[in-house]
């Protein structure tokens, strides 16, 4: 069911923050498209195994991310 949009943008908010003023955050989220705009290193895990590994923008251009969980063709 998940948490009210206002309460996930201010979850969001508060992360942004915290990252912004250098502290480390290990983020575990299905939202892609939220961790990439606060990650600067990503893991992509199925049923329980590092699949694919790398920097956000190596990973945000990977045909296998886009394909199955962003949702588009480049």
């Amino acid at each position: 069911m998940g948490l009210a949009p206002k309460v996930v943008d201010r979850v969001y908010d508060v992360l942004r923050q915290v990252s912004n003023s250098g502290t480390a955050i290990l983020l575990v989220e299905q939202n892609v498209d939220i961790a990439f705009e606060l990650c600067s290193r990503g893991y992509v895990i199925e049923n329980g195994t590092i699949v694919l590994e790398g920097n956000r923008d190596d990973l945000r251009q990977d045909r296998r991310v886009v394909d199955a969980y962003l949702g588009m063709a480049e």
